[in-house]
């Protein structure tokens, strides 16, 4: 079964941002590179002051052997402001019957 990663970091957002319209093949290269490793989901979320990154892996292994070889993910982290080690966490589905939308 699949799991989720969570990724939080605090960032200047609003360089975060703009480093997504500046330099678009940054995160379209990070991207493919996590395609390639197996990623089956992808989405970045925002507050005023961090990044919030969630994602859908086949399993632990697959985001970090993508994580620990892509080195553009630091120079992403770099260039949007960064300020401190991103905590990372693995979830998995808690079995509770009451999944919406229901999994076919």
């Amino acid at each position: 079964m699949s799991v989720l990663m969570t990724l939080r970091a605090p960032a200047d957002v609003a360089k975060f941002e703009k480093l997504a319209i500046d330099d678009p093949e940054i995160f379209t290269g990070i991207l493919r590179r996590a395609k390639e490793r197996g990623l089956i989901s992808h989405r970045f979320w925002a507050s005023d002051t961090e990044i919030f990154v969630v994602d859908e892996w086949p399993n632990e292994e697959s985001f970090n052997g993508f994580y620990q070889t892509t080195p553009e993910i630091q120079q992403l982290m770099q260039h949007a402001g960064v300020t401190a080690p991103p905590l990372v966490s693995f979830w998995r589905s808690a079995d509770t019957g009451d999944d919406y939308p229901r999994a076919q």
